[in-house]
């Protein structure tokens, strides 16, 4: 909604960085959530998924799950984006699957999109990082992200004493100030 706000009648474009995607659930549930946000069914939304690993990246496009991980979907979801298989598990649908790219990047190399993203989840992944590469990697984080955008990490991950880039907004979200 801050997004949609902030833009007003401006631009409806919006780009999400899913960075260290692993099997897809964040990429998939952030896809369930912008097709079900009635004020941007109008709007230009792409999903990068990326991660270092091309096993988990491949599972991920696939887009099927089993019934265990199936079952964590909220019924609402399930019922309106996912066609349950046989046995119990899941296939996300393609209108999800149209919203997301998915592609194998490390991290620590160079980055082939230009963005601007809206948003950035990276969330469980610098934790496996030195404290010089997180700022590094949050640096240039605030350098794709557009003015204002917003970054989310995970709850055992800060920016504090990293980098001044951001502002913190909630207990993982941050804002890029600069």
């Amino acid at each position: 909604p801050a997004i949609v706000q902030d833009r007003g009648a401006g631009s409806r474009r919006l780009r999400i960085w899913s960075a260290g995607c692993s099997t897809g659930e964040e990429p998939y549930t952030l896809a369930m959530v912008l097709c079900g946000f009635a004020p941007m069914k109008d709007w230009d939304r792409k999903i990068l998924a990326t991660d270092l690993d091309t096993n988990v990246v491949a599972q991920a496009a696939h887009g099927r799950y089993d019934q265990e991980r199936a079952q964590s979907i909220p019924d609402t979801f399930r019922k309106r984006y996912v066609a349950v298989q046989p046995d119990g598990g899941a296939l996300m649908g393609d209108d999800l699957r149209e919203l997301i790219s998915f592609a194998p990047l490390n991290l620590l190399d160079s980055w082939p999109m230009r963005g601007p993203f809206d948003v950035v989840f990276c969330r469980n992944v610098v934790i496996y990082f030195d404290r010089p590469t997180r700022a590094t990697l949050f640096d240039r984080y605030a350098e794709i992200l557009r003015p204002g955008g917003w970054l989310f990490v995970g709850h055992s991950e800060s920016l504090l004493n990293i980098t001044d880039r951001f502002e913190l907004v909630g207990r993982t979200v941050y804002r890029r100030i600069r």
